[in-house]
């Protein structure tokens, strides 16, 4: 940061909030979506750019394009506060870090594995834990909510661990979930009859846009199969309904079969021959997220999980429980 950057932030002409929805602003690239993000009339966040550009002299934004485009001036000083936001969100964080109840926003973003049973109980606890808070909660693919965490607009994600370097976030490995092979309930060849194509069922197979296609690829590859496949998708209930019907076999993850409960009686659910592969379930926070609500979210996570799935599927598929399990 330039010491010209330091003095503007520090002046009392220059206001913490005209910076952060500049700061959206090149992030959106127009006044409609910043309005929407943030809850703020466009004319309020027309004011603060303005007074940001009188007050330092030089156009931050191109006004006769659309989108809105930086200047290369204004791309400069982007550039410049980034850090320093970051710094001053994480202050304020740490401001409050000693007293949970004094915590007054967090958003939430969470792959819908968890909807039906954990998040709703996590979500009425977090309510009681943090009375003053204000709560947003968002369901999303995971490569789209580590994207929207980069952009600021969640401050805590549970994703399936894309195995990528995430050093931008705290992280928490939360739980180990395996992958299992699903086949028609009818369905009597062995794994490896099935995986080498000598049956007349294809495989039905997550679609290559999504991780977990992309892990079950990856796996299939580094054995040396490749079995014959007439239909992908994005969504692990059809997968499931069409294995059900006997359209096919897939391979899933065990959290993805339990979620499936109206075809679990039409499937059989086996462990992948010889070295089986797992996904990891992961929880990750901004560098501006208190260090106590991310430890708060993980401990209460981790207790709904054991409670909710693991002791319940441990005790029907026993064979799961070396492998499906938390991650300590």
């Amino acid at each position: 940061m330039t010491n010209r950057t330091k003095r503007l932030i520090a002046s009392n002409d220059l206001s913490l909030r005209s910076l952060e929805l500049f700061q959206i602003c090149a992030q959106e690239g127009s006044l409609q979506n910043t309005a929407t993000k943030t809850g703020l009339s466009i004319s309020t966040i027309s004011n603060h750019l303005r007074k940001l550009e009188d007050h330092l002299g030089v156009a931050l934004f191109d006004h006769s394009r659309r989108p809105m485009i930086l200047t290369p001036t204004g791309q400069g000083f982007l550039d410049n506060i980034q850090n320093p936001l970051i710094a001053i969100r994480r202050a304020k964080a740490d401001l409050s870090s000693g007293q949970l109840h004094e915590t007054r926003r967090l958003n939430i973003g969470a792959i819908d594995d968890f909807d039906s049973d954990v998040m709703p109980e996590l979500g009425v606890y977090l309510s009681q834990k943090l009375p003053a808070c204000h709560f947003i909660y968002h369901t999303d693919s995971s490569h789209s909510i580590v994207a929207m965490m980069r952009n600021r607009e969640l401050d805590l994600g549970i994703i399936a661990d894309p195995d990528d370097a995430l050093k931008d976030f705290k992280r928490h490995p939360i739980l180990k979930d395996p992958f299992v092979i699903i086949t028609p309930r009818f369905m009597d060849h062995k794994i490896d009859e099935i995986f080498a194509g000598k049956t007349n069922l294809p495989f039905l197979r997550f679609s290559n846009n999504l991780i977990i296609g992309r892990q079950i690829a990856t796996h299939l590859r580094r054995i040396g199969l490749a079995p014959p496949s007439t239909f992908e998708c994005s969504n692990n209930q059809m997968l499931m309904a069409m294995v059900a019907s006997g359209a096919g076999w897939t391979i899933t993850t065990a959290l993805h079969y339990l979620r499936a409960t109206n075809f679990q009686a039409q499937v059989k659910v086996q462990p992948i021959p010889d070295k089986g592969f797992s996904r990891r379930i992961t929880t990750i926070a901004t560098p501006d997220c208190s260090d106590p609500v991310f430890h708060l979210v993980n401990q209460k996570l981790r207790l709904l999980i054991e409670h909710r799935i693991l002791a319940p599927i441990h005790k029907t598929a026993p064979w799961l429980a070396q492998n499906f399990i938390l991650i300590d």
